[in-house]
């Protein structure tokens, strides 16, 4: 059995704000705008469509796609699904994989590898079989994953803070680190020392901060808004009709599993801190929710959405845990999904601000993976387990640069390498020995 934490060993602080706790219209839409500034539901795609080299019309439209796939999840899983204050968005477990199957001509296929996967778990979860393979989901291995998915998200945020990387003319520039450094600051101080609505408004006030240092440096460009519609519709199938590959299904049903360990990671975390039982009936609805979302984002030109854990570092950081604010960034999603001026607006907050505030939060992801570690049960096993996945996570993705196909679309990718090491070693060091032991 699990070690559980005392009362005096539980990681503060702790929530403030609980679960079910109502607060005035403007404290929500405050606390709500504070996880989708946190969250990269709008950079993922921008992301994913940038590097595919999207035409700007399919572009617009992924990113339309993914706002309103995490908009319905994130508000029918805290309104009747999971309860918890969770926030969905696209999985960084696709991102490689996505712009892979772009390059590659075969977004086709990576939607019906997508669609399939999404629903044999949906199946799965519905049924309680999702729910039975709990065991397979111990601290050692959710602790390994929330820090794989932290230094994963590290990566991103560090190309973001810096200013690019080694040989760009923005990377280590001045005015990028004069921008970076200072909301970074913002944002740990406020959350450590602040009091009252310093620390809970910790985020809003360094993005401001920010964005004020960034406009006084010629860094906002407000352009881009000006050229977005109105009002948009995602279209239904986009990239063609579905089809279905062998071997992009196996390796997009691997990806799915990690989003599924990555997602039960963030529940325990949520849970554990919101000090909620987190029930099968939890679980079956929260994956049930999680997958249906990922029907509908792939129908309409996204990818799978998972529960971000980086809004379970704001919950750490800033004690709100209502889950009425999370129904409130849940609708603001769906407005900037079908309102593409008001996503722009998004768009305009410089890279170098957005590295600033996701590196508190890439931070806080990572200790909450730690502390999931420190309440596992203490053996060599578990130490094997947690070990393993979080060496090869870091290791491995740089030891294989260049490897291409499929194979290298699964070494390259962290958060796949550290749960798939977490889940086959949890299965060889502490499952068949245990059933061997019962046996003997």
């Amino acid at each position: 059995m699990e070690n559980h934490e005392s009362e005096d060993q539980r990681s503060i602080p702790v929530l403030t704000i609980g679960v079910e706790e109502r607060l005035p219209p403007l404290r929500n839409v405050l606390y709500g705008l504070q996880h989708v500034f946190v969250s990269n539901v709008w950079l993922d795609p921008i992301f994913v469509a940038a590097m595919i080299g999207l035409p700007v019309a399919l572009a617009a439209n992924m990113v339309n796609a993914i706002f309103i796939a995490a908009g319905l999840v994130t508000l029918t899983q805290a309104t009747r699904l999971a309860r918890l204050p969770i926030v969905q968005g696209p999985s960084a477990a696709f991102d490689t994989l996505m712009i892979n199957a772009g390059k590659a001509n075969s977004l086709p296929a990576a939607g019906g590898s997508i669609m399939l996967s999404a629903a044999i778990v949906f199946l799965l979860a519905v049924t309680g079989v999702l729910e039975r393979l709990r065991s397979l989901f111990t601290k050692a291995v959710t602790g390994s994953v929330i820090i794989a998915v932290g230094i994963a998200l590290s990566g991103f945020t560090l190309y973001e803070f810096l200013g690019g990387s080694q040989g760009m003319s923005t990377f280590l520039a001045p005015q990028i680190l004069a921008i970076s450094i200072p909301t970074a600051l913002v944002v740990t101080i406020l959350s450590l020392f602040g009091k009252g609505n310093f620390r809970t408004y910790a985020f809003l006030i360094a993005l401001v901060i920010g964005d004020i240092i960034a406009a006084a440096l010629g860094q906002i460009h407000f352009s881009v808004i000006a050229e977005k519609a109105w009002f948009g519709f995602p279209r239904l199938l986009p990239y063609g009709a579905l089809t279905l590959n062998g071997t992009a299904f196996v390796t997009f049903f691997i990806g799915y599993i990690v989003a599924v360990i990555e997602a039960l990671g963030v529940y325990h975390a949520a849970s554990e801190m919101a000090e909620i039982n987190l029930d099968a009936r939890r679980i079956r609805n929260g994956f049930a929710g999680e997958a249906a979302g990922s029907m509908i984002s792939t129908l309409i030109g996204g990818f799978p959405t998972t529960a971000y854990a980086q809004n379970v570092g704001l919950l750490r950081l800033t004690g709100v845990g209502s889950r009425f604010t999370v129904m409130t960034a849940g609708a603001i999603f769906l407005v900037l999904g079908f309102i593409p001026k008001a996503g722009a607006l998004l768009a305009v907050t410089p890279d170098a601000v957005v590295g600033g505030i996701f590196l508190p939060a890439a931070v806080s992801l990572i200790y909450t993976g730690l502390s999931t570690l420190n309440t596992m049960e203490k053996t060599e096993a578990n130490y094997m387990i947690a070990g393993f996945s979080i060496l090869l996570s870091v290791s491995l993705p740089s030891a294989v640069k260049g490897m291409t196909g499929h194979l290298g679309d699964f070494l390259s990718n962290g958060i796949m390498i550290g749960a798939s090491t977490a889940i086959i070693l949890q299965i060889i060091l502490v499952m068949i020995p245990g059933w061997l032991r019962k046996r003997g």
